[in-house]
């Protein structure tokens, strides 16, 4: 299985229909990670190093095992607006959707970052681009 399919598998597994989540979560995920104004990928791991949690986020990024994080830290890091906004589009409440991600975001960063290092360039826009094409 190639990395693009490994990670279609994983937003699948997090926000897949078959699980009752909404596809739009899974754009408005996508678009965090993009988001070129938000710093992308990268000012997603600054917001958790930021936030306190660096050495978390550097185990996701890393290429050994991936610490644990909890929902109250994922509720701290990214702020209650953007897990309010994000729990809204999926229609679960905003304790689900801070699970949903300490659970599943570990996970996503580091089969986004396969190296352990965030990658330059669009590359990874193009691969993020395709996954919400392909879950579309």
């Amino acid at each position: 299985m190639g990395l693009l399919d490994e990670l279609t598998s994983k937003a699948q597994s997090l926000f897949g229909s078959s699980e009752g989540k909404s596809p739009e979560l899974l754009s408005g995920i996508m678009d965090m990670i993009s988001n070129t104004q938000s710093g992308g990928l990268n000012g997603l791991v600054q917001t958790f190093k930021d936030n306190g949690l660096g050495d978390i986020v550097s185990s996701w990024v890393g290429t050994g095992e991936n610490q644990p994080v909890n929902a109250d830290q994922i509720n701290n890091a990214l702020g209650s607006e953007t897990i309010q906004n994000l729990a809204e589009k999926a229609g679960v409440s905003s304790t689900e959707m801070s699970s949903m991600l300490a659970e599943q975001l570990p996970g996503l960063i580091d089969k986004l970052t396969p190296n352990g290092a965030i990658p330059e360039g669009g590359l990874l826009d193009q691969g993020l681009q395709f996954i919400k094409d392909k879950l579309a």
